[in-house]
């Protein structure tokens, strides 16, 4: 386990295709496979894949129905994918791989998304009624509902990393200090517990802001 983000490509003696880079690429190929495995021969009587995967797709129509509304329904698919890229990502650390979660560039990245869907939904709904409501309920507020506006995708970026990079050189110390058995517990707690409430933060922040940009 590795704090630094170890270069496999350099460009020009500046680094381009580090660890995260990788790990980020197979686990969207894994993602991809998945879905396409599983979605290639769909069955009346749905196999143990077919099975998990619409479990999966019922958990999150039924999240995203009881947090956006039935009219959002359509934003399901990215929050399905947002959800188990991030939550896989969150999990790496299980199989001593450094979690692309604790890069900023990755968490940034996917800030970014959040915030671009948040603007063009709510452009596309509201029109020029969501550009005035930079203005409310004064005019001279503009700038602060600007700077409140482009704090987000920086808010929901340093959150995840935060917590992602923190469990790392937690986890750092105690393979040094008590290298036996207190790892494993420390694995289930920053990994999959920290994972899976990381997780569910970015995604239903991303959830809320999009249905406050459009409502």
């Amino acid at each position: 386990m590795d704090i630094d983000i170890r270069t496999f490509v350099e460009l020009q003696g500046a680094p381009f295709i580090t660890n995260t880079v990788t790990t980020t690429w197979i686990i969207i190929i894994v993602m991809f496979a998945a879905s396409v495995s599983v979605t290639r021969k769909l069955n009346m009587v749905p196999g143990t894949a077919q099975q998990v995967a619409e479990l999966l797709m019922e958990g999150i129509h039924w999240l995203v129905e009881n947090t956006m509304g039935k009219d959002k329904m359509n934003f399901a698919p990215f929050i399905l994918a947002l959800s188990l890229f991030i939550l896989i990502s969150n999990f790496m650390g299980l199989i001593a791989v450094r979690h692309p979660t604790a890069d900023l560039n990755t968490t940034f990245a996917l800030a970014g998304i959040t915030f671009i869907l948040v603007q063009y939904n709510g452009l596309r709904t509201k029109k020029l009624n969501y550009i005035k409501g930079f203005f409310q309920p004064l005019p001279f507020l503009f700038p602060l509902n600007l700077i409140s506006e482009l704090a987000l995708p920086i808010s929901l970026s340093f959150r995840l990393f935060g917590n992602m990079l923190g469990s790392i050189v937690i986890m750092i110390m105690m393979y040094m200090f008590v290298p036996i058995l207190v790892p494993i517990i420390g694995h289930i707690y920053f990994d999959l517990f920290i994972g899976l409430i990381q997780t569910f933060i970015f995604v239903m922040l991303t959830m809320t802001f999009i249905t406050l940009a459009m409502d």
